[in-house]
């Protein structure tokens, strides 16, 4: 191994265990046309959280309409697992970056944030114990 390689390739192992760690952060996003499908998800879930990405004609039309330079994305918790079968409290996060807003100087990244509680068959808990 010559001066180069041996500078090269502790250097290369450094990036390739970058890369891997930044990677694995990053959560998978499963594409849906509205958060419905997230919510039964994150019950389904171990931990109770998952993330996706709102797709389809309305996320375009935002998207647009705020000249957004990235996806809506979602992010859902589950604050509650209530008694009920099938039913939480979720925390239910849309975000999206570089949204122009007419009182805003510069692009930013805007969050709405919002608890919901929701069961499978698409009711709220008939009980909040």
């Amino acid at each position: 191994m010559n001066a180069i390689q041996a500078t090269v390739a502790p250097i290369a192992i450094m990036l390739f265990a970058w890369v891997g760690a930044a990677s694995a952060q990053t959560p998978e996003r499963m594409p849906v046309t509205d958060a419905r499908p997230l919510l039964v998800a994150a019950l389904d879930s171990p931990g109770g959280e998952v993330h996706g990405v709102l797709v389809g004609s309305l996320a375009d039309a935002i998207t647009l309409r705020f000249k957004a330079t990235s996806p809506i994305y979602i992010d859902v918790s589950t604050t509650k697992r209530y008694r009920q079968a099938g039913c939480g409290r979720f925390k239910v996060m849309f975000w999206q970056e570089g949204v122009s807003l007419p009182s805003s100087p510069a692009p930013r990244k805007q969050t709405i944030e919002l608890g919901i509680n929701y069961c499978r068959d698409g009711l709220p808990p008939r009980s909040l114990s």
